[in-house]
């Protein structure tokens, strides 16, 4: 078969088009084959309630890993809005109640705030001074990046702070939360970040935690988790514009049903069903999979390629066919990525009112509004889950999008309605496999009992209706995520993330992590395969709405 194309690209989230948008513009003739009937994987916006003109972000939803060079270099054109308010957590105790409210452009508001919780000003100082740490170290690491992948060594060094670099990359978090801040709520605060979309604890010795956290409070060398204008899908149209602007090709449902990569004096080959369901087969110089690893294990054993030293439990991820999901690689126990929150999407007619009248409505939901997360809330939830029990009270993040954009509404919504999002944390996609159904609602049930707790009012009496007349919510469990997005077991990182440097041999809970070639090779996207590369969220570097791996395979493919 002769070569088609130089690159051949699967899958068409945000990163598959960070990838199209440089190569073509290099002037390589890249397809992009999606099995979706539109690009943009999980960072899309929808009308998800019929009859209500409101595109919500579905999946993914702020942006803090997006380096703004790639937007530079790429020509895109999106407006991320900063958020005033951080964070709200409202709390309890000793018969007094108030809420933490973390104001990022007012430090005395803030200050005022501790110490109505804590009685004093210790706390606030300890909160300065780690953050302050943590924003040294972003403003350090964030821009390495999108360079060749540094050793430890390497990294190290450019931390320069052995302080930091013990408590963020060599011991457990849970010793420097516990060592800097004496409050329950301030220490659960922090820790959320440490637990975004993964099952673990502050002491877990594999330091799963440290990873999520840091790359948490890394983004755009600052940490500030921002608002896309327009929502998700106007970030991923801007980027698949300026890929077809710089030539690239999209065929979308078109799934990818195999990847061989070919050997010497033949090119690689990608097979995948087109529209009709009729098998094509296409040659390329080159194949990045926007895909996870163990999906990508699975397509090369499917083209007759070498899936050893793809994917850990290769094929353990997501099971072969459309709609897989019913707990691939959750139900066997056999060791495969696996997801561990809720999503919930909400339109209200109205704000609801708080128990907390001190503070202004818009304010405690226009930043992230922290319910049951407190640092014991959030170990006692981790403990039941783990005895396969859903948590009660169920920790969760909310946050309204429309207080910041209302450009996601159309003309016709009322001015009082608005988007809410609710994540859910320690749901992992186990809890789910016996009775995805009944779980699912059981999980809702939960999170919104939380809620309702610091809640002046139910919130199902501000829901708004859609043309149906049903409740304008929709709710989405780790294995729905596989359904819909072939998220193995819903991670929605692909697989547990890595520290951002080169570890020769890594087990994948220190640096590269199976799926990689030993070393992780210059940028931390190459497989056992030199024409098959990571360009998504399972690469070293990867997760979150970054486009990095994107950038970092296709600066592999243009170094060679």
């Amino acid at each position: 078969m002769t070569v088609a194309y130089d690159v051949v690209i699967v899958g068409g989230g945000h990163n598959g088009l960070v990838a199209a948008g440089y190569l073509g513009r290099a002037g390589l003739r890249v397809l992009v084959l999606e099995r979706l009937g539109h690009v943009g994987g999980a960072a899309v916006s929808e009308r998800a309630f019929p009859g209500v003109d409101a595109r919500l972000s579905r999946y993914s939803y702020l942006v803090s890993l997006l380096p703004r060079r790639i937007l530079a270099e790429l020509g895109v054109r999106v407006e991320l809005r900063r958020r005033q308010i951080s964070s709200y957590t409202p709390w309890e105790r000793d018969g007094r109640s108030g809420g933490l409210l973390v104001d990022a452009s007012d430090g005395r508001r803030t200050a005022e705030s501790f110490r109505q919780l804590t009685g004093g000003e210790r706390e606030f100082t300890a909160w300065q001074e780690f953050y302050g740490m943590t924003w040294r170290v972003a403003q350090r690491v964030f821009p390495s990046l999108t360079e060749p992948l540094p050793s430890r060594a390497e990294l190290r060094a450019r931390v320069d702070d052995p302080v930091a670099w013990a408590e963020l990359f060599e011991q457990p978090l849970g010793e420097a939360l516990e060592r800097r801040f004496t409050d329950d709520v301030v220490r659960g605060v922090v820790l959320t970040d440490a637990l975004i979309g993964t099952f673990t604890h502050a002491h877990d010795p594999s330091l799963r935690q440290n990873r999520c956290f840091l790359y948490h409070v890394i983004g755009g060398g600052t940490g500030d988790w921002d608002v896309p204008v327009g929502g998700m899908g106007a970030v991923t149209s801007a980027l698949a514009e300026a890929a077809r602007a710089g030539g690239a090709e999209f065929r979308t449902g078109c799934e990818v049903v195999a990847v061989d990569p070919g050997g010497p004096g033949r090119p690689a080959e990608v097979g995948y069903l087109d529209g009709d369901g009729v098998e094509r087969r296409v040659g390329a110089r080159w194949v990045l999979c926007n895909a996870a690893p163990v999906e990508l294990a699975r397509l090369l054993g499917a083209g007759g390629g070498a899936a050893a030293g793809v994917g850990a439990g290769a094929g353990s991820g997501v099971a072969a066919g459309a709609g897989a999901g019913a707990g691939a690689g959750v139900a066997g126990g056999e060791g495969g990525p696996e997801g561990a929150q809720l999503k919930v999407n909400m339109l209200l007619r109205r704000l609801p009112r708080l128990r907390d009248q001190a503070v202004d409505v818009r304010d405690a939901f226009g930043g992230t509004f922290h319910i049951a997360e407190s640092y014991r809330e959030l170990e006692n939830a981790y403990r039941a889950a783990s005895a396969g029990r859903l948590p009660s009270p169920a920790p969760s993040e909310i946050y309204c999008h429309s207080l910041a954009d209302r450009s996601i509404l159309g003309p016709d919504v009322p001015a009082d309605w608005h988007t809410l999002t609710l994540f859910g944390l320690h749901l992992p996609a186990r809890l789910f496999v016996g009775d995805p159904d009944g779980a699912r609602q059981a999980a809702l049930e939960g999170v919104l009992a939380a809620l309702d707790e610091v809640l002046a009012e139910p919130l199902a009496d501000c829901l708004a209706v859609d043309a149906d007349g049903r409740p304008c919510l929709e709710v989405r469990s780790p294995l729905d995520l596989e359904a819909d997005l072939r998220l193995p077991g819903g991670n929605i990182f692909h697989r547990d993330l890595a520290f951002p440097f080169r570890v020769a041999g890594g087990d994948g809970t220190g640096g590269v992590g199976a799926g990689l070639a030993e070393g992780a090779g210059r940028w931390g996207v190459e497989t056992s395969d030199a024409r098959v590369l990571l360009c998504g969220a399972g690469a070293v570097r990867g997760g979150g709405v970054s486009g990095i791996p994107g950038h970092n395979a296709a600066m592999a493919v243009l170094g060679r």
